[in-house]
């Protein structure tokens, strides 16, 4: 973590979180040096909740990722400029189960806090699992949303309290 500079969340030098997560995406990371995964995601929340600065993220039940979410108690968030958006695109296309992403994209994987992220990102979030749910279909109050994005594969909601915030070193 040599080339990061670790700050307060509050002071991210980041556009919103709209830009950040729905436009530039994210690499969503689990695991540890030895064994992890990581997907692309697009969907999910940055903000406050239970007076701490918490990071919601959602994960299919078929998606490799699930598991070491389930196993580990932290997670990081690595946003990226948009030179690395092909290998963004690579991890949100094919599984960890199938192909070496680090090695098919060129992502150089780092130790960050108890979890993993990645050297080339521009801003990591390092997060402590607080809470874990599957969205359920009853709750749903737009039926329309729900039948639109689901066919039985409900996302797992996961909120983490983030616990640190690195930029890349300018």
């Amino acid at each position: 973590m040599n080339s990061f500079i670790s700050l307060d969340v509050k002071k991210l030098n980041e556009e919103s979180p709209f830009v950040m997560l729905g436009d530039r995406w994210a690499l969503l990371t689990a695991g540890t040096v030895k064994d992890w995964n990581t997907m692309t995601v697009s969907w999910g929340q940055l903000g406050v909740l239970w007076n701490m600065n918490v990071a919601t993220v959602y994960v299919r039940p078929q998606r490799h990722t699930l598991k070491y979410m389930d196993e580990n108690d932290y997670f990081t968030l690595s946003f990226f400029g948009p030179a690395h958006r092909p290998a963004l695109a690579f991890c949100g296309r094919y599984s960890g189960r199938d192909v070496d992403k680090a090695r098919e994209t060129g992502l150089t994987p780092i130790f960050a806090d108890g979890s993993v992220a990645f050297a080339q990102a521009e801003t990591i979030l390092v997060c402590r699992k607080l809470y874990r749910q599957q969205l359920s279909p009853m709750c749903f109050l737009d039926a329309e949303v729900e039948k639109r994005n689901y066919k039985g594969d409900h996302h797992f909601a996961f909120t983490g309290q983030i616990v640190a915030a690195y930029q890349k070193a300018r």
